[in-house]
């Protein structure tokens, strides 16, 4: 698997809406927060979830996940939701455990036939800077999908 889960780890996609993939890390990882300011969303993946995958109704501007308590975290397709990123990315570097990770999937700023409308894409420099801004290194690039950048952060 791409992302390396490990049994022990424990990780958080933050805008996790219906749970697509917080369901997938489940078989893969210890414990798996699938972050979203929608409850409605949570409740769906609150049904038939495996006991390993709890929910959490977060704020726009706060995860509202425990210091030092994530091995991994996820996003696709959600930064552009985010108002205050470099805010938002400082906070997530106090929820990190040490040798955590941050894991973007975004499409890329161009004109694509898939996706959202340009005006709301990221470019991947874009997200680059405000993480490098918030303490983190991009440690990989990924250039698997076609549509989309994979970048792997580390803290500095």
């Amino acid at each position: 698997m791409a992302l390396d889960l490990k049994p022990s780890d424990a990780v958080a996609d933050i805008g996790a809406g219906t749970g697509y993939f917080a369901r997938r890390f489940a078989f893969h990882a210890g414990k798996v927060y699938a972050v979203d300011i929608d409850d409605k969303l949570l409740a769906i993946v609150r049904e038939k979830a495996p006991p390993n995958l709890v929910t959490v109704l977060s704020a726009p501007d706060d995860p509202r996940l425990p210091e030092q308590s994530i091995d991994m975290i996820f996003f696709c397709d959600v930064l552009h939701h985010i108002a205050n990123r470099p805010a938002y990315f400082a906070r997530l570097a106090k929820v990190l455990k040490p040798g955590g990770r941050i894991v973007v999937i975004d499409f890329y700023e161009r004109p694509l036939p898939i996706g959202p409308p340009p005006s709301m894409k990221l470019s991947d420099r874009q997200v680059i800077g405000e993480l490098q801004k918030a303490g983190f290194a991009l440690a990989k690039r990924m250039s698997t999908l076609p549509y989309q950048y994979f970048l792997f952060f580390e803290r500095r």
